[in-house]
């Protein structure tokens, strides 16, 4: 492990959530931190709304896409954060392990880009909330 903290975020397809956690915690650390993101069994394109929803932010993920965890990097990271219930990671050694169970609107039957900024909502307060945590101000 080095000086700098590392996340890696993870979610089942690594099109949304884990995407969407991964950009936000980068916008507002800067290179305090390295922010990952991986998925359990990754899609094959990032989802366009979860996307736009950061684009009103400023954060532009269209260098990104789905990607599997990377079994050397999950051994050199401080902390993996699951997003949702599906996505689950085999413990590692010295790497601690946490659960954001995300809000999701469409329980409550709010969908499309109204959705999405929720969720995006309840991710960025998340991650402010770790980045204190990790007594890292944001930006």
């Amino acid at each position: 492990m080095s000086d700098k903290p590392s996340v890696l975020f993870v979610c089942v397809k690594n099109g949304g959530k884990s995407q969407m956690a991964a950009g936000l915690m980068r916008h507002l650390a800067g290179d305090r931190i390295d922010a990952h993101s991986a998925g359990t069994r990754p899609g094959t394109a990032l989802n366009e709304l979860s996307m736009a929803s950061l684009d009103e932010l400023g954060i532009d993920l269209a260098d990104e896409k789905p990607k599997p965890i990377d079994p050397d990097l999950l051994r050199t990271v401080d902390l993996v954060v699951t997003l949702g219930r599906e996505a689950q990671v085999e413990p590692v050694a010295g790497v601690r392990i946490i659960n954001w169970d995300t809000d999701e609107p469409s329980d409550r039957g709010i969908d499309g880009i109204e959705r999405m900024r929720l969720v995006r909502d309840d991710i960025e307060t998340r991650v402010r909330h770790l980045l204190a945590e990790l007594d890292l101000p944001t930006s």
